[in-house]
């Protein structure tokens, strides 16, 4: 498989409804998307990247810079027998997984395509039918939270996901878990809390929770054990965890008894699998987290949550939950029972909407190799 030309694409594209966390309110998202071009097979990726440098240092400019300037130089005239290579190939850079992972995941889906396989396949996925649940996040009021949750559990879903900050939180909670004793409930602080919270935070205990998913700093796994020792409820670590080294630190440190993968924060499909194989051998189970994705990146989404360790719903929501309409056919659905059926067709299983894709493309640029005719 040759790496003959890559494609960078920004779109703009509108959300159903804002979505806001402890970093503030986003109302559409910038998103960043990649086309490998290898012998007539297209491979497509997406950089979760968000629109400024918040969730990590990473945002949209930093990734269409580093993967035009440096990553793509590394991989275009390539040819390589598998995807996993790229990792290797991309790594005199340090750090930008994000970027790293939308050109890695692209030539998975490249491989899976050549080989003619589903991606959930070739990635070593055992499951055909996956657990979802929803993030849900700030909203205007609590009882427009409490309306948003119980379309949600409507529609099906497993788990409900609120994000939480200081002011947001103790009493959001006490509401949810009355009307709704039973459901399966966690939440996400996005980093909002600092040790100095302990006694706000061990109130938390009260609600039955799931997780409490990365409380403190974005890069703390330390603070995280010693905060984990005085809580009865699972941390969830999902920034702190940037590839399986780290994986293996927090758990040998029992800083979290949940961890949260996302292919894009640990820079890809092999760091990813790396990180679920670490967590299965010490019994710690995983979910995959999201970051607003389209189709392109939930795709990989669901191909990645098919691996046996992913034990716990994650946040691979049906497109009609966060776009008017996605960037991929079909979109992807839900079932009443808070499951979503993995697709056998060839690459991710779900196609790309060329039309749609430069309808809303605002910024493309394709990058070859020197001698590559596409």
């Amino acid at each position: 498989m040759k790496i003959e030309a890559i494609t960078l694409r920004e779109l703009r594209i509108p959300l159903r409804h804002f979505f806001e966390t402890s970093f503030g309110r986003t109302d559409a998202r910038r998103v960043l998307l990649i086309t490998t071009h290898c012998e007539g097979i297209e491979g497509w990726g997406e950089c979760v990247a968000s629109e400024g440098p918040f969730f990590s240092p990473e945002w949209i400019e930093t990734a269409w810079a580093v993967i035009r300037d440096f990553l793509a130089p590394s991989l275009l005239g390539q040819r390589m027998n598998s995807a996993k290579e790229a990792a290797a190939l991309m790594s005199r850079v340090r750090g930008h997984n994000m970027a790293k992972a939308a050109l890695e995941n692209a030539l998975w889906d490249a491989e899976a395509k050549a080989k003619k396989q589903p991606l959930w396949k070739l990635l070593g996925g055992t499951r055909e039918e996956i657990n979802c649940g929803v993030s849900i996040g700030i909203q205007n009021s609590h009882e427009q939270l409490l309306e948003k949750i119980e379309g949600d559990l409507e529609a099906g879903y497993q788990r409900i996901k609120l994000k939480v900050k200081p002011g947001w939180d103790l009493d959001v909670l006490a509401k949810v878990r009355k009307k709704w004793p039973k459901v399966l409930l966690s939440c996400d602080a996005n980093s909002a809390y600092e040790m100095s919270d302990l006694e706000h935070l061990k109130k938390f205990d009260e609600f039955g929770l799931l997780m409490i998913e990365q409380p403190l700093w974005h890069d703390d796994i330390f603070f995280h054990s010693k905060l984990q020792r005085e809580l009865k409820t699972s941390i969830c670590l999902d920034e702190s965890i940037r590839h399986a080294r780290d994986a293996e630190a927090a758990i040998e440190s029992r800083a979290c008894g949940i961890i949260n993968i996302k292919v894009g924060r640990v820079g890809g499909f092999s760091e990813a699998i790396a990180v679920h194989n670490i967590c299965e051998q010490h019994r710690i189970p995983v979910w995959c987290g999201g970051m607003l994705e389209t189709g392109i990146g939930r795709g990989h989404n669901i191909a990645l949550s098919t691996l046996p360790n992913f034990r716990l719903p994650g946040d691979v929501s049906a497109s009609q939950r966060y776009w008017e309409e996605d960037i991929v056919e079909p979109e992807i659905e839900v079932t009443k029972r808070g499951t979503i059926v993995v697709r056998n067709d060839v690459g991710t299983g779900y196609t790309p909407r060329p039309k749609l894709i430069e309808k809303l493309t605002v910024r493309k640029e394709m990058i070859r190799s020197s001698a590559a005719k596409v």
